[in-house]
């Protein structure tokens, strides 16, 4: 079952300005799978669960038209405000109900979303929409946290540490993908082709100073012919 937060306006306010982009790293993790994969021609990506759109205007270089879908209006209507592409639009709908025409993908992502979904609908939607050998990515950062700020990075690690600890007990059961690394989305994956990608990457927001350390997963995976 879909699990649905982050939905009003002041969610929507927050993500636009401290929601962090995917890390390079990352998005070279991706584009050389897609290389590997010979993905080409770049016609179409789908980023879902795209919230604010800092994720989708990442993917608009590689690709001639880059759509972010979110279930949320609030969310839609922020990244629609913020800078983007001519080639990037949006469009409000489930993860679980893509308006794309039956192989007509390339490439289908979710950054720091998917686990929020109902895994075997959208599974069942992302091998729809994909063309043969279009591929998925979907990703997230671990609860595994570092803050690196001056001198006071250590201290800064810990506040971080005991809040989140704290904050664990009331977290939606759904985070518990996220604990475990995207271990159960790997296996939901329905290609027979497919990785799990884990590597720690530095990022930090536009409007913060302090650098963030994270534990990333990347389940990759290629659709067949």
């Amino acid at each position: 079952m879909a699990v649905r937060l982050f939905e009003a306006r002041d969610h929507a306010v927050s993500y636009q300005k401290y929601r962090f982009s995917p890390p390079e790293n990352l998005q070279s993790v991706i584009f050389s799978y897609l290389e590997e994969k010979k993905v080409d021609p770049l016609r179409l990506a789908v980023d879902v669960g795209c919230g604010s759109g800092q994720s989708t205007r990442v993917l608009a270089a590689r690709f001639e038209k880059v759509v972010g879908t979110d279930i949320s209006e609030a969310q839609i209507e922020a990244a629609k405000q913020a800078a983007s592409f001519p080639n990037v639009s949006y469009h409000v709908c489930p993860a679980e109900e893509l308006p794309f025409a039956d192989g007509s993908v390339d490439l289908v992502t979710a950054f720091a979303a998917a686990h929020w979904f109902d895994m075997p609908k959208f599974m069942k939607e992302v091998d729809r929409v994909l063309r043969p050998h279009g591929c998925v990515a979907l990703s997230t950062y671990s609860t595994n946290f570092s803050m690196h700020y001056k001198d006071c990075s250590e201290r800064l690690t810990e506040i971080f540490t005991e809040t989140q600890d704290l904050l664990f007990k009331y977290a939606d059961e759904k985070v518990n993908l996220v604990i475990a690394e995207y271990k159960e989305v790997f296996e939901s994956v329905p290609f027979p082709d497919k990785k799990r990608f884990l590597e720690t990457m530095g990022v930090c927001s536009n409007e913060t100073q302090v650098e963030i350390w994270m534990r990333n997963a990347c389940v990759l995976g290629c659709k067949g012919p």
